[in-house]
């Protein structure tokens, strides 16, 4: 088969941490371009990829498909101008910072909306399939509490460029903007819709000067009775352990949020369930793979789709108001 012909647009953390190295190792693809405003990431990805870089997606034409790993604020308008220019797309999320931006991907035909995938990327984990067969096989209880810690980027005073960059971020929005995209997909997939309800939710700044809180936190009911408990939080010298807990009357899960490692203790023995190679490479790649799929026809829709994308950035957006509510 010959390779897919792929641009990979933005070359920040994201991209040269876990997009690039995906595409290296897939041999069903083929670099043809990188694109990034900045001219000193451009050389360095360029020189270690040997691929032309350019500065500007407008300036791309021979490739199948982009990889979009760009800050939301700028994704949404990239994926209309590539969907309509015939292009497979393969977003990260969030697709947009507000579902009022994300109004642009109206513009899109059905047709183009089919060519659009989400970076929804751990939806791809076996960790969740697996979690949502005990789930749906009631080996946890009908009706489940879950408790969500999702804390990620440290602040570390050595990195101040990094820290600048979450500053940024968070002027278009909180936390569960960024994160809530991943997290409330992964419970509409475990639990078979969104959350009927979003009941109350908290913020915090933990110092001035934060353009929105860097703490946060909302409850959440979902189908079948279960209800979520949910907090994020960056940019703090130390971080908590991230992770969910799924209890329910049968038993309880233990989801490690940095490798998805499953604990279930069914209060007779426990099982542990320890999935290789590390999350970001399984993850990175069965999405790849995925894609290059719905570029050459193998997968006739893509999957997450551009509604999986919007329905977790309403829940996202719909929790965010009700934590700057409070």
């Amino acid at each position: 088969m010959t390779p897919a012909t792929i641009a990979l647009v933005g070359l920040g953390d994201i991209a040269l941490g876990a997009h690039l190295p995906a595409l290296l190792r897939n041999h069903d693809v083929r670099i043809a371009a990188l694109v990034d405003p900045d001219a000193e990431r451009r050389a360095a990805a360029a020189a270690a990829v040997g691929a032309p870089s350019c500065a500007d997606l407008s300036e791309v034409d021979d490739v199948d498909g982009v990889v979009l790993a760009t800050p939301p604020w700028v994704t949404t308008g990239l994926v209309v101008e590539a969907a309509k220019a015939g292009k497979f797309v393969l977003a990260e999320k969030p697709i947009a910072t507000s579902l009022a931006e994300a109004k642009a991907l109206d513009a899109l035909t059905e047709g183009e909306r089919a060519r659009v995938q989400v970076g929804l990327t751990y939806r791809h984990d076996p960790a969740l399939e697996l979690l949502r067969e005990w789930i749906v096989e009631g080996r946890l209880g009908d009706r489940l509490l879950v408790r969500a810690h999702i804390y990620d980027e440290r602040r570390d005073e050595s990195d101040p460029a990094h820290a600048a960059r979450l500053e940024e971020t968070l002027r278009h929005g909180m936390p569960v903007v960024h994160e809530g995209a991943h997290v409330f997909d992964w419970f509409s997939f475990l639990f078979g819709g969104s959350p009927s309800d979003i009941r109350d939710g908290w913020s915090l700044a933990t110092r001035n000067g934060l353009a929105e809180p860097n703490l946060c936190g909302a409850r959440l009911d979902y189908p079948q009775g279960t209800v979520v408990l949910a907090e994020f939080g960056w940019l703090t010298g130390a971080l908590p352990r991230c992770e969910i807990s799924v209890l329910g009357d049968r038993g309880h899960v233990l989801v490690d949020g940095r490798t998805f490692d499953l604990t279930l203790d069914d209060g007779r023995s426990v099982e542990k369930v320890v999935f290789e190679p590390d999350r970001a490479t399984r993850c990175f790649d069965r999405q790849l793979t995925r894609f290059v799929e719905l570029m050459t026809g193998v997968r006739e829709s893509p999957s997450p789709d551009l509604s999986d994308g919007l329905a977790a950035l309403a829940t996202s957006e719909r929790a965010a108001a009700e934590m700057s509510a409070r």
